[in-house]
């Protein structure tokens, strides 16, 4: 079996579109799409059709995408094993962490990073987004996690790698249907807010969204908590941006009310310094971080 195939199907299957896989594998389309034929003719099977969106996987495509996908990872872990034997790796490694580690995969990350490579210790340190990405700037953090765009400040460039795409949804009280439901940001912005301090997420994505509309929202309170912020929805103090998932959940156990006419879709990253993303211990972390997320660099 070639990994080279199987990574290719996969890819595909994950893209949906040969060009972009292509991208994401470093390789041009001919060669992705030989890779594929290849395979496929081994195989004896057709794995995609072609339609007018990109390559939608068949129903035998379907079935084997999952072993193909255990096959990669059992490859990867395999050459972690093999390294670990001989691996010198060894120091401390800085993490700046923000959110659950639920969310972010923290917890998996560190079982593989303890497991392949035991000789490197971890200082975790918690805040916002953008202190994290101050921290990282400044030497104080290896790596971290960051949410949103990096911004184009002319200050230490960063190196990222995107690891999901999710969605923030406004969350009002319970009680407050008439006056978020179906509204525009315009109309939101007119409602109390619950704000958060520059270095949070919530503050660069609602500044840019407000500033966008040329309005200013009316802030009734400033908290660095999400925690904190549902508490005050809930006490009916006024609205937050909230985690899709999140505010989901609490609609459903709490009654608090989702607006259904606007949302912020932003991406969860890793991050390090530009320069140092080649170094060992930060490029090992990166790879090990990317198998938790199941993807493919």
């Amino acid at each position: 079996m070639d990994f080279t195939q199987l990574r290719a199907f996969v890819t595909i299957a994950r893209e949906g579109n040969l060009t972009r896989a292509a991208e994401r594998l470093h390789v041009t389309q001919p060669a992705v799409s030989l890779q594929m034929k290849a395979l496929q003719e081994q195989l004896g099977l057709q794995l995609f059709n072609r339609s007018s969106n990109g390559m939608v996987l068949t129903n035998d495509g379907a079935k084997l995408l999952p072993y193909a996908e255990r096959v990669l990872a059992s490859g990867g872990d395999f050459m972690q094993a093999a390294n670990a034997l001989h691996s010198t790796l060894s120091g401390e490694l800085a993490i700046g962490t923000i959110l659950d580690p639920e969310f972010t995969r923290l917890g998996v990350f560190l079982k593989r990073l303890v497991e392949t490579y035991p000789q490197i210790a971890t200082r975790l340190q918690h805040g916002m987004s953008g202190w994290v990405l101050q921290q990282i700037r400044a030497g104080q953090l290896d790596i971290g996690f960051y949410l949103g765009d990096l911004p184009n400040d002319g200050k230490t460039p960063c190196h990222r790698l995107v690891l999901t795409d999710f969605t923030y949804r406004v969350l009002a009280p319970s009680g407050w249907n008439s006056r978020v439901q179906g509204q525009s940001w315009e109309k939101l912005a007119q409602l109390p807010w619950i704000w958060t301090p520059p270095e949070s997420a919530h503050h660069r994505l609602l500044s840019k969204i407000f500033a966008q509309h040329g309005i200013t929202p009316n802030k009734v309170a400033l908290v660095d908590q999400e925690q904190s912020m549902l508490d005050l929805v809930k006490s009916g103090v006024g609205l937050s941006l909230i985690r899709d998932a999140i505010a989901m959940r609490e609609a459903h156990a709490h009654g608090l009310v989702i607006a259904d006419a606007v949302s912020i879709t932003t991406q969860l990253s890793l991050i390090c310094q530009e320069k140092r993303k080649n170094e060992a211990m930060i490029a090992e972390s990166f790879q090990l971080v990317s198998q938790s997320w199941k993807l493919i660099i």
